[in-house]
């Protein structure tokens, strides 16, 4: 009962940060996540499959309801559960030799190395169809070790999403050419500081008013030897002629191969379509979502202080307008060329049926 009592403790502590915003980021909140999901499933009793998963579900709208904008959360919980019902089937027929599993990620990745998922061979078959009453908790006795197993090569996933996203940069960027990108995302700077060490190059940074976060890129990429620029973001359209590519980060890719990033991004994208110049975009696989349109008729997921766009000393016209200062843009499909992520490059035609092998049919 006390590692119960611990494990709703560290779902109710992990919401209430959440809630509170003191974790913030796609790839944080989708670790914490993990471990949540680990603690529960490590103190879980349950007799069958299902059962595990309606706990799961339970703790991931809990999660959910604590901050909706923060979908790598929901989208840790849908591919906790698509695995779960994986493992759970391939103990059940335990066969010897399985067929590989073709799909359109692993068509790409063949060649890749991959970190297998071995099933114990300790393990009991009829343990996995009924409890005894000698043993009543036979059932989650012999799937609790391959479940464990199978989140922690997630968290393995993630822990290592930034090496596997920059791995590839030199195939993508070239020498002498100009990039422009915008916003805080460590995904791009890892794949930019990759690439710098096979190629000389030159990073246009966007200022990404009114959080400035365009400075703290650009002081990062100069340490590390790139040539950067850091120019306004009224400039972006006038620098775009010279531009071979454009590269950003993302916060949330929909299912229609559209994605939220960075206040700007989609400035520059439909920049870069007027002058036809590639729009990149690196992110790892834990961010595609399952949705199709969120809040679309603001063309954002949050927003932030409007005090910074607009500071409560200008009392006369603070109070004669309304002020919107949008976190993230809606960038729409048809404006991106690629993204780049740590299952290899796919166009936006195909994330959909990527979020169908990552997360399952069942609970999509």
């Amino acid at each position: 009962m006390a590692a119960v009592s611990n494990t709703q403790t560290a779902v109710e502590q992990f919401a209430s940060f959440l809630r509170r915003r003191q974790l913030v980021g796609a790839r944080l909140t989708a670790l914490h996540t993990v471990n949540v999901l680990r603690q529960v499933v490590a103190t879980a009793h349950f007799s069958t499959i299902e059962e595990l998963i309606d706990l799961l579900k339970v703790v991931g709208h809990q999660l959910q309801d604590a901050q909706p904008k923060e979908h790598s959360v929901g989208n840790v919980v849908l591919k906790m559960i698509h695995l779960i019902r994986e493992e759970h089937g391939a103990v059940s027929i335990a066969t010897a030799d399985t067929a590989p599993n073709f799909s359109l990620a692993n068509f790409v990745l063949l060649g890749q190395p991959q970190r297998q998922r071995n099933v114990p061979k300790n393990i009991e078959m009829k343990g996995l169809h009924e409890n005894t009453a000698s043993e009543p908790h036979n059932f989650a006795k012999a799937m609790k070790p391959v479940i464990i197993e199978a989140i922690q090569d997630v968290q393995y996933e993630l822990e290592t999403v930034y090496e596997n996203v920059a791995k590839n940069a030199k195939d993508h960027i070239h020498s002498d050419e100009i990039v422009l990108t915008l916003g805080v995302s460590r995904t791009v700077e890892a794949f930019l500081k990759s690439a710098a060490h096979h190629r000389k190059f030159t990073v246009i940074v966007a200022e990404t008013a009114p959080s400035y976060s365009g400075h703290i890129v650009a002081r990062s990429l100069s340490s590390a030897g790139i040539s950067t620029f850091l120019v306004p973001d009224s400039s972006i359209f006038a620098m775009m002629s010279r531009v071979n590519k454009v590269i950003i980060g993302a916060h949330a890719i929909l299912a229609n191969g559209g994605f939220f990033a960075t206040t700007g991004s989609s400035l520059a994208a439909t920049a870069a379509r007027a002058h036809s110049t590639p729009v990149v975009v690196c992110a790892g696989q834990f961010k595609f979502t399952p949705k199709w349109t969120i809040y679309r008729h603001h063309g954002a997921l949050d927003f932030g202080d409007p005090s910074h766009v607009l500071g409560f000393q200008e009392g006369n016209l603070v109070n004669t307008v309304n002020v919107v200062n949008p976190t993230f843009d809606y960038v729409q499909p048809e404006l991106v060329d690629v993204f780049i992520t740590n299952d290899g490059d796919h166009p936006p035609s195909s994330v959909y049926r990527l979020i169908k092998e990552t997360y399952g049919d069942e609970e999509l």
